[in-house]
């Protein structure tokens, strides 16, 4: 196990490396980064002092092991738009993302499990086709147009939940329904692709005939071998809505870590967008190894790939 760990540890440094270059780079492609602090009205002559002040006018690999030292060290830069540290700024951040995230999770699960389970032992009923259809529509509607219909019906209709905001626990539900219905999908047609395979198999015919009850069956048999791809896959959707919450986070206006992102761009804030894409894709790789490592406790067969 000491090993399988070893292996998944170091290849997400390698991936984390690449993802650090390939920002840094493109960060610096998108535009002269002395402009974005020196503003677009300065003159040339102040553009130049702006990068031999802040290095700007040295080589990009130099200046790529500088900053990645920086980083390092905990040190994500100093936002010149802000006039804050990043980190700083983050931190305030990272609850609102954070708590939406979870919600959202506990949202696509709650949907999910039900349906799959429900598809995979009525398959090609009306359940099966209901539960398909739900899923084909929650993949297919934008965040954004499904967070517009919330706010409509259920915040200016009904006023049950705050129209924007994330204070207190009530404006975080409509975001979450709005960010978990859209991951749900492909949890569900996994568990029922999964536990359908799982329910032909021959020890579940083995445990029916033994007489076992069928919720026995399904419950603690089938939905444990069931899950194991899921578990990845939980993961990685975690870190798509982390990542992706900078729709939901823009349009209900909360205070996180996707519109502080969404921000960053319009302000052309450099080292606040490159911390931000360092952040997420750390957050990310943590999920994914830590999901391997549950997936290789669970099965042992796949720590010796």
């Amino acid at each position: 196990m000491a090993t399988y760990v070893l292996k998944r540890l170091a290849l997400s440094f390698v991936v984390l490396f690449c993802v650090s270059v390939i920002t840094f780079a493109l960060v610096r492609l998108a535009g002269d980064p002395a402009v974005a602090v020196a503003g677009q009205d300065a003159t040339e002559a102040e553009l130049e002092a702006v990068r031999v002040a802040m290095g700007f006018n040295r080589p990009l690999a130099v200046q790529y092991v500088e900053w990645l030292g920086r980083v390092a060290s905990g040190d994500l830069g100093y936002s010149n738009i802000l006039r804050r540290p990043v980190l700083d700024v983050m931190v305030e951040r990272i609850p609102v993302t954070a708590t939406l995230a979870g919600l959202s999770l506990l949202v696509a699960v709650s949907v999910a499990f039900p349906l799959g389970i429900l598809s995979a032992l009525h398959p090609n009923s009306w359940i099966d086709r209901l539960s398909l259809s739900l899923a084909v529509v929650g993949q297919a509607l934008p965040n954004f147009f499904f967070g517009l219909m919330l706010i409509m019906a259920f915040a200016v209709t009904f006023r049950w939940f705050p129209v924007s905001g994330d204070s207190g626990l009530r404006s975080f539900v409509l975001p979450a329904i709005a960010l978990g219905y859209s991951s749900a999908p492909p949890i569900m047609r996994l568990i029922r692709s999964g536990m359908i395979e799982v329910l032909e198999s021959d020890y579940i015919r083995t445990a029916r005939a033994m007489g076992l009850a069928r919720h026995r069956i399904v419950l603690r048999h089938a939905l444990r071998n069931a899950v194991l791809p899921v578990v990845s896959l939980m993961a990685v959707q975690l870190g798509f809505m982390l990542s992706g919450s900078i729709i939901v986070e823009t349009v209900f206006s909360m205070n996180g870590l996707g519109r502080l992102g969404w921000q960053s761009i319009q302000r052309t804030d450099l080292e606040m967008m490159q911390a931000l894409v360092m952040v997420i894709s750390m957050v990310y790789l943590v999920l994914i190894l830590l999901a391997d490592i549950l997936n290789g406790y669970l099965d042992p067969r796949i720590r010796i790939r």
